[in-house]
C-alpha cells in the first residue's frame, strides 16, 4: 500500500516546449543524457536530465520525420525517418555531423521503429512490402543494414505504427519481438531470426487506426497497449498482457483511452501514455489508473538510471517526478 500511495503522488512536469516539432523518438541514456527526435528533421539533446535542451535541424533532412532514435551516450546516436525517403542516420560527435547509413526512396517504404540489444546489434522494422514486413539488422552499430532472409508474412491491410518507436524490440542478441496493427493486431517472436511464432492479440483492431501501438516485457510476460488513435478516448480493449503459459488476457481495468507507448519503471510498475493522457499500473498491466490528462506520444525510462521522460506534439517534453 505504501508503494501505491507513493506512486499516486507522482506528477508529470513539463520542462521544455520551445520547438515547433512533433516528437515521437525518445531515448534516455542515463539520469543526465537524453535525446529526442521529431518532425522537420529536429533533434534535441539534454545533458542535465531533461531540464534544458540543445536543438538542431539535421542538415539536408529538414523535411524528414525522424520518428525513432536510439542513443548510447551524449555523443553516439542512431535515428530513423518514416516516410519518403526512408533513411537511417548516425552520429558519433553529439550531432555535429550525421552519416547517412541507409536510404530507400521507394514510396512503399515506411519505417516504424528501431531497437538495439547493445551498441553493435540493432534491428529496424517497416510496414509490409510484397506481403512481408520489412526487417533489417545491423551488427556494426548502425553503419550498415541488411534485410533478414526470413521475415513474417502480413495479412491484407496489416501494418505497424510509427507512433513511439516501440513496435519492435531485441529481447536477445538474435531474439526479436514485434507487434502489428490495422486489420489485425499480432505479436511476432523469433529466437534465431529464422523461425517465427505468431499470436493474436485481443486488443482493439480491424481498422487502419486501431491495434497494438507499443509493448514491453515485464518479468515473464508481455504487456501491450494501443487502441484507436482517431477515437482516443475510447477505453475498451486498449491494453492486454501475455502470460508465460501462453494465455492472453485483457487488462481488468483499462487505461483512460488510446495509448501509444508503454514503459517498465520498476518490476511490476508500468507507465503508459498517449494523446488521451498518461496511466500507471502497479500490478504489471492487470489494472491501470490515470495520473495525467495531457497528451504525449512517448515515454521512456533511463537505460542506466531512474530518469523518466515523456514527449509529444509541439515540442513538449516532460519529466515524471515522485
Amino acid at each position: 500500500m505504501l508503494i501505491a500511495l507513493s506512486l499516486n503522488a507522482q506528477t508529470i512536469t513539463v520542462t521544455e516546449q520551445s520547438r515547433s516539432t512533433s516528437i515521437r523518438g525518445l531515448s534516455v541514456v542515463d539520469d543526465r543524457v537524453a535525446w529526442v527526435s521529431g518532425s522537420k528533421g529536429n533533434i534535441g539533446i539534454s545533458t542535465d536530465g531533461g531540464t534544458t535542451w540543445q536543438w538542431q535541424q539535421v542538415k539536408g533532412f529538414e523535411q524528414s520525420d525522424l520518428r525513432d532514435i536510439e542513443a548510447f551516450s551524449d555523443k553516439d546516436a542512431v535515428v530513423m525517418s518514416s516516410g519518403t525517403p526512408a533513411v537511417i542516420l548516425k552520429t558519433t560527435d553529439g550531432g555535429k555531423t550525421w552519416k547517412e547509413c541507409f536510404r530507400n526512396s521507394d514510396q512503399a517504404w515506411f519505417l516504424d521503429g528501431l531497437d538495439f540489444y547493445d551498441s553493435k546489434n540493432g534491428i529496424v522494422m517497416g510496414d509490409p512490402i510484397d506481403g512481408k514486413f520489412v526487417i533489417m539488422s545491423t551488427t556494426d552499430g548502425g553503419d550498415t543494414w541488411t534485410s533478414l532472409d526470413h521475415r513474417p508474412e502480413a495479412r491484407k491491410d496489416e501494418a505497424a505504427f510509427a507512433a513511439s518507436g516501440t513496435t519492435i524490440k531485441m529481447t536477445g542478441k538474435r531474439s526479436i519481438a514485434m507487434i502489428s496493427g490495422g486489420s489485425s493486431s499480432r505479436l511476432f517472436t523469433t529466437k534465431d531470426q529464422q523461425h517465427w511464432s505468431v499470436k493474436e492479440l485481443p486488443i482493439l483492431q480491424g481498422r487502419s487506426t486501431t491495434g497494438a501501438f507499443s509493448f514491453i516485457t515485464v518479468k515473464d510476460k508481455f504487456v501491450f497497449v494501443g487502441g484507436d488513435y482517431q477515437k482516443n478516448m475510447r477505453k475498451d480493449s486498449t491494453a492486454c498482457y501475455l502470460l508465460k503459459d501462453g494465455s492472453m488476457q485483457l487488462s481488468q481495468q483499462m487505461p483512460a483511452g488510446f495509448q501509444s507507448c508503454v514503459e517498465n519503471l520498476d518490476k511490476n510498475i508500468l507507465l503508459s501514455t498517449g494523446t488521451s493522457g498518461t496511466n500507471l499500473s502497479t500490478d504489471g498491466g492487470i489494472t491501470w489508473k490515470p495520473i495525467d490528462t495531457n497528451s504525449y506520444n512517448v515515454c521512456r525510462k533511463a537505460k542506466h538510471g531512474k530518469l523518466v521522460l515523456l514527449a509529444g506534439d509541439k515540442g513538449k517534453i516532460a519529466r515524471l517526478k515522485p
